[in-house]
């Protein structure tokens, strides 16, 4: 290890953000949302209320505080953090392509839709290939296996994606990402299985009151 890169981060401000989040939305929305989501195709206000079971003005105030979802062109929802549009983060599961914000959510989002998927995504800084498979027990067939994930501690949490996902992102190993922890010194680079494990117990925070919608 050398002074450019570090394998450790300090995420209580995001445990902090996860906790507020729990305490302050509907519980098991948000995973309502990616459980419909999974199925590939633009879903509207009125099922996800059906599926929550939640009055559609009760969905509508509840999706007002998020400040990055995704909407296409007939208010149909088509992303929250597990999203149908292209990034470098494609999240396979059973043949459907879909996409994720940012490379943590690659590893969190299995575990708590209890799925696995399959990987593909890009070294940040050379764009060479990185991918795995992934469920709710953990990573396998990583290649590279020197993978790295950026992470870093956002100050704004209003928009999680500006602010976080936009920094976190895969490495092909701790020299790949030398570059970019120079550029953020507040930043830190973690192997994929460490990254696997600060996800979960961040989504065990964020998602504890949540349950299977459908």
């Amino acid at each position: 290890m050398t002074d450019e890169t570090k394998s450790t981060v300090d995420l209580s401000g995001l445990f902090a953000h996860a906790e507020s989040a729990a305490r302050d939305e509907v519980p098991g929305l948000v995973r309502t949302i990616m459980i419909l989501l999974m199925r590939g195709e633009p879903i509207t206000l009125e099922e996800i209320g059906t599926s929550s079971r939640l009055a559609l003005e009760t969905v509508r105030e509840s999706l007002k505080a998020w400040r990055d979802i995704e909407y296409d062109d007939e208010g149909r929802l088509v992303g929250l953090g597990l999203t149908l549009r292209p990034t470098e983060h494609r999240f396979l599961i059973e043949g459907r392509e879909l996409y994720t914000w940012c490379a943590l959510d690659t590893l969190i989002f299995p575990g708590i839709l209890g799925v696995r998927a399959e990987v593909k995504s890009a070294c940040h800084a050379t764009g060479s290939p990185i991918q795995f498979e992934v469920g709710p027990e953990g990573v396998r067939r990583l290649d590279p296996e020197s993978a790295m994930v950026s992470l870093v501690v956002p100050g704004d949490m209003a928009s999680i994606r500006g602010s976080f996902c936009r920094q976190v992102h895969f490495f092909a190993s701790q020299d790949a990402a030398r570059a970019w922890i120079g550029e953020h010194p507040g930043g830190s680079v973690v192997s994929v299985a460490e990254a696997h494990r600060m996800g979960l117990a961040l989504a065990k925070v964020r998602f504890a009151a949540s349950t299977r919608c459908c």
